[in-house]
Order: C-alpha cells, then structure tokens, then sequence
C-alpha cells in the first residue's frame, strides 16, 4: 500500500495551494507529487438542471483562463465553509443562471481531477418550472469578473449542439460530456 511520509508547501494563492507530496509507491520506491488543493471553500458541487415540462438542459458557457477558451459546463460552485451542499447548489443555480430550482437527487462526491487535485464535487439533480413565475426573465447575479452566458438545450438538440460548440473551439467540461454519453448512449 502506498504511503505519503513528507508534504511541503510549495505555493500559495488565494483559492489553491500548491503542495509536494513524497509518498512510497506500493514497490517500495520513494516518489514525489505536486498536489493542487482548495482553500476557503468546503468542496463543490456541479448542478444537472433540468427545465421542466420541456426536458430542456440548462448549461452555462464561461470563459475559462486555463484553458483560454470558453467552456460548456454545469452550473456549478465552490461550498462555503458553514454551507451546505444543498444551499450552495440552489445559490450556484440562482447566481450563474437566475433560475431557481429544486433539488430531486444528491449524488456522493467524486474526485474531479485526481491527477491534479484533492478536489472533490458533489453532483446535484435539479428541476426547475419553467413555468413558475421566479423562472420568468431571469436574469443571474454574476459576481464581478465572471463571464457566463446561459444555454438552454432542447433534450433532442444535445448532441449537435455539444459538436457545434466544440467546432466553434469551445470546450466541454468532463462531467458535461460523462452525463451525455450515459444519458444519449453515445
């Protein structure tokens, strides 16, 4: 079994932290590791919304510095230290889209990028009424220096639009296109 005997910071910002972790590989060889990990903040979450009766999928494009590009993503955001999973992801949905929704499933949290970061990201099933009178001209509460555009996908459109957005040079988040491929089969 592998065991980490040293860590040492080796960089700091205000959001990550940037660690060299040594660890025994299960051989017995000493290794090292640069490990990326979240500060002020208690975890993520990532929100599938769905728009109901239409099934219409609510995805956000957003301008992403390391990747320079836009990204097709889930509304999603960091947990404040003292929230909930819960609240996070009703705030998140109603910041990044104006939408509010409600919950229907809170899926465990799942490593997001295990090569990189400690980072972990609970999933959350929402539904919003489309109909219901807050989900009229909706208009999110971006925070300053954010740049996210709302999308709405008709459930039949997913496909060509996730190729569209691609062969426009955008780039779709992994948890995008995990839950597409279960949800279409491709």
């Amino acid at each position: 079994m592998p065991k980490i005997y040293d860590e040492k910071r080796i960089g700091e910002g205000k959001w990550i932290v940037l660690d060299l972790v040594k660890y025994t590989d299960r051989f017995g060889a000493d290794r090292d590791w640069e490990v990326a990990r979240r500060v002020n903040a208690a975890g993520a979450v990532g929100i599938i919304a769905t728009l109901k009766p239409s099934n219409s999928m609510v995805f956000i494009r957003q301008y992403r510095v390391p990747m320079n590009a836009y990204v097709i993503e889930c509304p999603a955001g960091l947990v404040d230290h003292g929230e909930t999973v819960e609240s996070t992801a009703v705030r998140e949905l109603y910041e990044e889209t104006g939408y509010s929704g409600k919950i229907t499933r809170i899926l465990p949290p799942v490593c997001s990028s295990p090569g990189f970061t400690d980072e972990t990201i609970a999933l959350v099933l929402m539904e919003i009424d489309e109909n219901a009178s807050e989900n009229q001209n909706v208009i999110p509460a971006l925070e300053p220096g954010e740049d996210i555009e709302t999308i709405i996908v008709p459930e039949n459109e997913l496909e060509t639009f996730i190729n569209s957005a691609i062969d426009r040079g955008d780039r779709v988040d992994a948890k995008i296109m995990s839950w597409l491929i279960a949800k279409l089969n491709w």
